[in-house]
């Protein structure tokens, strides 16, 4: 039928932890990725709750825009 060979499973993919920078592996295996335990993932969400991570506010203020014009 065909020459494919069986193929090799799939190899879980280490990458470093964002919460503790060491290795965790990137899998279904482990229910905190990308973070290497609860631990890390919990710091990193208490981190965002507690809005030490945001996005910068470079809102321009309403007098950049000069008043209101009606339609």
């Amino acid at each position: 039928m065909s020459d494919a060979q069986p193929s090799e499973p799939i190899k879980p993919r280490q990458v470093r932890c964002p919460g503790c920078a060491g290795l965790s592996l990137y899998s279904s295996a482990n229910p905190y990725r990308p973070f290497c335990s609860a631990r890390c993932k919990g710091v990193d969400l208490g981190a965002w709750a507690s809005e030490e991570f945001r996005v910068p506010e470079d809102t321009p203020t309403d007098d950049d825009f000069g008043p209101p014009r009606l339609q």
